[in-house]
């Protein structure tokens, strides 16, 4: 039987400080977990597969690899953001600055700060990536460490693993996790091809339920990193605007917005501000539902593609189909699938249930993330 990461293995890449080395030895010991299983599963993609890819795809953001360059370029195009820039100078102008509109543009982006922006929102993704896998990663280990080899089904064995995982629903509960483990080991035993592969979905789905419940606050937060406050943000543009006078013009604003009459240059950042705002949740939502997986590319937006391998077109296991009733609107059909709002829980789980059934069975989702060379830097603490 092939070995497998241990449980003080998982506990010590989860301890790693640094976001971007922590995420290579993640994303490789998950995809150790997900072979592992393989010995007994089957050559079909479990969790940890899925979660291999998802990681290395995650490790893009976490070392916001080309983010500040792609974003300060999506938005020099965006014209709206010129004729607000141009709105803004002239007002400005009127008040003493000398900036020209080009100049303005600078300044705006040198206050909304993309590095800073990205750092945060690759901050939100390394967290989320640490947490899941400090819980889930270390239950495969145990799982794997307790019950891989058992040569026949033992449900004392079962249940006496299943008495670690907290009770109820997440974020707080494991319900999910207890109940997909169980399905894995069920799996083990289950000599009937159809009915092995929909309780290796369901596992997948119990525990991809639990995970991206868990990750809700850390996928939200990621989504709006980018964002200042309001009133940081005016600061900001405007110390640069109109240096050592910032705090005496927000004031003045301040008392103009308390007897109901605005100033015409607030409203003008309150507008630049509003469309940064949307501009860099669209750039950020686009990058990060955008997925590499085992070679192919997925638009997390749009529908999955083709239809469901054979063992998996029509199922009849009974938890599996009221789990996907409940995470699919569209069931049996790649219909309307993808995701416009990866915020949304219930849109990425509608995603998540046609993804796990479309590539359970394709054979690339086994492929190992990094080469031989890669391995043995990350295996060493280096970057590969």
């Amino acid at each position: 039987m092939k070995t497998f990461p241990s449980v003080e293995d998982v506990n010590r890449i989860a301890a790693i400080s640094d976001p971007a080395q922590r995420n290579y030895q993640i994303t490789q010991c998950y995809w150790e977990l997900s072979a592992a299983l393989t010995q007994r599963l089957g050559p079909v993609a479990n969790w940890c597969s899925f979660a291999t890819w998802a990681s290395k795809q995650a490790g893009q953001s976490i070392r916001q690899e080309d983010l500040q360059t792609a974003l300060e370029q999506f938005l020099a195009m965006d014209l709206d953001l010129h004729e607000l820039a141009d709105e803004l100078a002239g007002l400005a102008a009127r008040r003493g600055s000398r900036y020209p509109s080009s100049d303005i543009r600078r300044l705006i982006w040198e206050a909304l700060d993309p590095k800073a922006a990205m750092q945060r929102a690759g901050e939100a993704v390394g967290r989320g990536n640490q947490k899941v896998f400090a819980e889930i990663g270390l239950e495969f280990a145990r799982f794997m460490a307790e019950l891989l080899e058992d040569p026949v089904s033992s449900a004392a064995r079962i249940e006496a693993f299943g008495q670690a995982l907290r009770p109820g629903n997440p974020p707080d509960g494991q319900q999910y996790l207890r109940q997909a483990f169980a399905h894995y080991y069920q799996a083990f035993f289950e000599p009937d091809a159809n009915q092995k592969a929909e309780l290796i979905l369901l596992a997948n789905l119990e525990i991809g339920l639990h995970e991206q419940t868990r990750l809700q606050p850390e996928i939200a937060e990621a989504l709006e990193a980018a964002v200042l406050a309001p009133r940081q943000f005016a600061r900001r543009l405007l110390e640069r605007l109109f240096p050592g006078r910032a705090g005496l013009i927000l004031a003045f604003w301040w008392l103009l917005r308390l007897i109901g009459r605005p100033s015409a240059p607030e409203q003008a950042v309150q507008r630049i501000f509003m469309a940064l705002r949307l501009r860099v949740r669209l750039f950020l939502t686009d990058h990060l539902m955008t997925l590499d997986l085992a070679g192919t590319r997925l638009r997390l937006g749009q529908d999955v593609q083709t239809g469901f391998p054979d063992t998996l077109s029509n199922v009849e296991q009974p938890e599996l189909l009221a789990l996907l009733q409940q995470v699919d609107p569209t069931p049996n059909s790649i219909r309307a699938s993808g995701a416009l709002d990866w915020a949304d829980l219930s849109e990425r789980m509608h995603f998540i249930a046609d993804l796990f059934r479309r590539y359970q069975e394709y054979p690339s989702m086994l492929d190992a993330p990094f080469t031989a060379a890669q391995v043995e830097k990350i295996k060493s603490n280096s970057m590969p």
